[in-house]
């Protein structure tokens, strides 16, 4: 017998081995997935459906399709246009089939359009020089693309706007230096008074705003905000401060100015032309248990954690919105760094020296697969002995609400990883031309950029564009204490590529939203146009029947002294339910319905808690909790099975399976199939 059995463990071994090694390959075919909280539950309160979309089918590396604007007469597009440096002319009446009217070229007036922006029928387009160090034009167009007017901005003028009023128009000149860091502009804000026409005016109705007096040794050095950047080499305050992106308050008053280089914001009082203040938006906590981030493109894995670094909020988009009886700002924490051959900023942590008092564990922190590869800034953090005592990284993988005198009001936290490695976790935090997961976890993540707001339905949102993975995220920003995410799309194809126009809708860089009495077809719109595909994308949006109701946790425990099974259930989420069924189901699939009346929901939109006691006549059986919402429909959440009899020695009493994980289960079987083999392999020694 003993011989028998040498003989037949020494044929199973190997192929015992090689079961388990394939076990093994299949589990890593699964993208790994470790996170410190949950993905919020969308409340699909709106939903986006693609109606229509312009694919000229041109790509280049320097972008495409960038800003866009619509005019409610004409009912056409305006679209930032890269590559051809134009701003094209799109029909829109038709909003499912968008086709290129004309297209306006705006080299006459100097390099290429950065921005543009539609009043009254009146299109104003944002055009830097060449070199864009020099002054950039404010260029003026009809409608239909005929010129109107041109008049001498700031350096690289990269957003313009016109007020709710449409009296004013507004441009932000970035000012951004030369690759060589030897010419550097002077940031600055461009306004006009555009109230009597754009045809008449000139130069000198041209308002332009700079940062001198914060200067060192200037009248109001003292007023600047101590949490502003000024970093670039041999700068001044002027030279240093870069505006960004405009947005205005529904009085046509005040507007607010991202300065995203240096972290902060300016806020300017339209009719006087003065800077009110110039605020710094602070950091991030990402050590904060609601502020988790992967910061590794090295790990192979969603690693969504804690780490001691503090992300930069540098926004790049800023919308405004009437909130209550003042206004309220959102913004998309980008985040950007200088990266220039004369100067540079960009490091990483694996590349910096740790001070050993405040990182004790920097020898772990620096691994490629930990914190090693997370981009940071060389320009603050680091001591006078050359070691850093603090890590700053770039943009904060978020947006934020804030009251309008730069006071945070709301952060979405880790959302914005969680929500996508939760939709796409094969292509979490992928780039933008391309899909290879994990790619951008160490810079960024998935990059907000791009926002825009609508009134729906009696609610505000906030649209998002997320640069890198792609798509566009809502949230309700109704009440801004507690804003809510309401839903995502992402219309890319990542099996897709660009060459044959399967790719979808790539690297979302400006959004608008469309009134339903301005649309064409009577509906909320959408439109983003995406830089790397060169799209432009029509989005309709439709109110929904929001019912959510998200189980966090469903349990059942047999007590065998009374024969009582005890089920509770916590909800993380609970919008539009009216209450829950509970139902005990035998093993041939009969079911009985134990709630005589309904469970009534606590209508606790954050999560409540819920018990119910069974007493079953011995068996196993399975428990399963039915949601029913406001309208009546029902929701079956997955069953748990619970073993009712007296226990003998080991009895599962409760088992809750639906976050079992495929890696899980797999390597699992795969360690046992190799523990059996290195049995054998003794017997077969012994």
């Amino acid at each position: 017998m003993q011989t028998v059995r040498k003989t037949i463990n020494r044929r199973q071994a190997p192929l015992i081995f090689l079961v388990a090694a394939i076990l093994i390959g299949i589990a890593l075919l699964y993208p790994l997935s470790v996170s410190s909280s949950t993905p919020p539950t969308a409340t699909e309160a709106i939903t986006l459906s693609l109606i229509g979309r312009y694919n000229p089918e041109i790509y280049d590396d320097t972008g495409g399709a960038e800003i866009v604007a619509f005019d409610p007469v004409s009912m056409r597009l305006f679209v930032v246009n890269a590559i051809d440096q134009t701003v094209d002319i799109l029909d829109a009446s038709d909003p499912t089939n968008p086709t290129l009217v004309d297209q306006i070229d705006v080299t006459p007036y100097g390099n290429a359009a950065n921005s543009v922006a539609v009043s009254g029928g009146v299109v104003a387009a944002a055009v830097e020089a060449d070199p864009k160090q020099d002054p950039g034009k404010l260029v003026f167009f009809d409608s239909s693309g005929t010129f109107l007017n041109q008049l001498t901005v700031g350096a690289l003028p990269d957003m313009v706007t016109f007020s709710p009023d449409g009296n004013t128009a507004l441009v932000a000149n970035e000012g951004e230096p030369d690759d060589d860091y030897v010419v550097d502009p002077e940031g600055s804000v461009s306004i006009v008074d555009v109230s009597g026409g754009v045809i008449g005016l000139t130069d000198a109705d041209v308002v332009t705003i700079d940062f001198t007096d914060f200067n060192v040794g200037g009248p109001r050095e003292g007023e600047l905000d101590p949490g502003i950047r000024i970093f670039g080499p041999g700068a001044t305050v002027a030279q240093d401060l870069e505006p960004e992106y405009i947005a205005v308050s529904a009085d046509s008053q005040t507007a607010w100015v991202t300065l995203q280089e240096n972290n902060g914001m300016a806020i300017i009082d339209i009719p006087t032309a003065y800077i009110e203040a110039i605020v710094a938006f602070g950091t991030k906590d990402h050590n904060l248990p609601e502020n988790a981030l992967d910061a590794s493109d090295k790990d192979d894995m969603i690693h969504i954690t804690n780490w001691p670094t503090n992300g930069m909020y540098q926004p790049d988009a800023i919308a405004a919105y009437a909130c209550g009886a003042t206004t309220c700002l959102v913004t998309a924490n980008e985040g950007d760094a200088r990266d220039y051959d004369g100067y540079s900023e960009e490091t990483s942590v694996e590349d910096v020296v740790l001070d050993p008092t405040v990182f004790p564990d920097r020898d772990t922190l620096q691994l490629e697969e930990n914190l090693g590869r997370l981009n940071i800034t060389s320009a603050n953090g680091m001591a006078p002995d050359g070691e850093y005592e603090a890590l700053y990284s770039f943009g904060a993988r978020s947006l934020s609400i804030w009251a309008a005198d730069g006071v945070q009001i709301y952060d979405s936290a880790d959302d914005l990883e969680q929500i996508t490695a939760d939709e796409l976790p094969d292509n979490f935090n992928a780039n933008e031309d391309d899909p290879e997961f994990d790619k951008r976890s160490d810079n960024k993540g998935p990059e907000p950029e791009g926002v825009t707001t609508g009134s729906i339905g009696g609610h505000i949102y906030a649209f998002v564009g997320l640069e890198r993975i792609g798509g566009v995220i809502v949230y309700d920003v109704t009440d801004p204490n507690a804003p809510s995410y309401t839903t995502y799309i992402n219309t890319r194809n990542f099996d897709g590529n660009m060459d044959d126009g399967t790719a979808g809708d790539l690297g979302p860089e400006g959004l608008i939203y469309i009134d339903p009495s301005d649309s064409p077809n009577g509906k909320s719109l959408l439109v983003v146009a995406y830089e790397v595909s060169n799209t432009t994308s029509i989005y309709q949006i439709d109110v929904g029947n929001p019912t959510v109701v998200e189980l966090a946790a469903f349990d059942g425990v047999y007590n065998a002294a009374n024969g009582a099974v005890s089920l509770s259930w916590s909800t993380s989420a609970e919008i539009g339910n009216a209450g829950f069924n509970i139902y005990r189901i035998a093993a041939g699939g009969v079911e009985t319905q134990l709630n005589s009346e309904l469970i009534a929901s606590q209508s606790a939109s954050s999560g409540a808690d819920y018990s119910f006691v069974d007493y079953p006549p011995s068996g196993t059986w399975q428990y399963a909790v039915e949601d029913i919402a406001t309208n009546g429909e029902a929701t079956r959440h997955p069953a748990i099975t619970v073993l009712a009899q007296a226990p003998t020695s080991a009895n599962l009493t409760s088992f809750s399976g639906s976050n079992a994980s495929p890696i899980a289960l797999l390597s699992l079987l795969a360690v046992l199939l190799i523990g059996i083999a290195l049995k054998a392999k003794r017997r077969i020694a012994s």
